[in-house]
């Protein structure tokens, strides 16, 4: 049989912890499930990662890099801020609704390393990845457009992203798609109501075309 490097093993036993874990849950994602998914032996697993924990730290980074990328690719270049805001808003709605098993999986594995002292730091660098792409983003989009922000871009990301996170837990949980049209379209005017520079300005709400077509 010909020898497989870590490096090459590494992206295919992450592949497949994700499809295990997104079909069964993470406590069904021990290190023998995972080896048995993919048809290798255990130690592999062990070789290439040291620990089950190091592993879900690069489950973790591989979903929320997935996520990331299908965000930014998303973003409009000629754009007005409030409209880049929907925009992005939008397409990072549309993961949920498409893809909710990453959304979940995440969730689930948050949730697992708040109670696993070896996966805290991971959670935290998770979660400080988010937030920094999220203020990029809004960076960005001010700069582009030659917007003055009211608040610091990592306020307007905390706020967002917390609200989402909500929204993102009872479309799991309870879903009503109507319903979460309407409270992304509140969460994205509330994201934006936040910007005194735009209040001053009149224009402190995304355009009623963008907002009425939000998912």
């Amino acid at each position: 049989m010909a020898h497989v490097s870590a490096a090459e093993r590494r992206p295919q036993l992450i592949k497949a912890a994700i499809g295990l874990m997104a079909r069964e849950g993470v406590a069904a994602g021990s290190t023998r499930a995972i080896a048995a998914e993919l048809g290798v032996a255990q130690a592999t697993v062990h070789y290439t990662f040291g620990t089950k924990e190091e592993l879900y730290r690069a489950v973790m980074e591989q979903l929320t890099h997935d996520l990331i990328d299908q965000v930014t690719r998303a973003a409009p270049t000629d754009a007005s801020f409030e409209d880049t805001i929907v925009t992005l808003a939008e397409a990072l709605w549309r993961t949920v609704l498409e893809q909710p098993a990453p959304h979940q999986l995440l969730t689930e594995l948050s949730m697992f390393a708040l109670r696993t002292p070896h996966l805290k730091e991971a959670l935290q660098s998770h979660c400080s990845e988010v937030l920094a792409v999220t203020t990029r983003l809004v960076d960005q989009a001010a700069e582009r457009t030659g917007h003055q922000l009211g608040q610091p871009a990592e306020t307007f990301a905390r706020f967002f992203l917390a609200g989402f996170d909500g929204l993102t837990m009872q479309h799991l949980s309870l879903p009503d798609e109507e319903a979460e049209r309407v409270c992304l379209r509140a969460l994205v005017s509330a994201v934006l109501a936040m910007d005194s520079g735009t209040a001053r300005r009149g224009g402190g709400a995304p355009s009623r075309s963008r907002a009425q077509h939000a998912p």
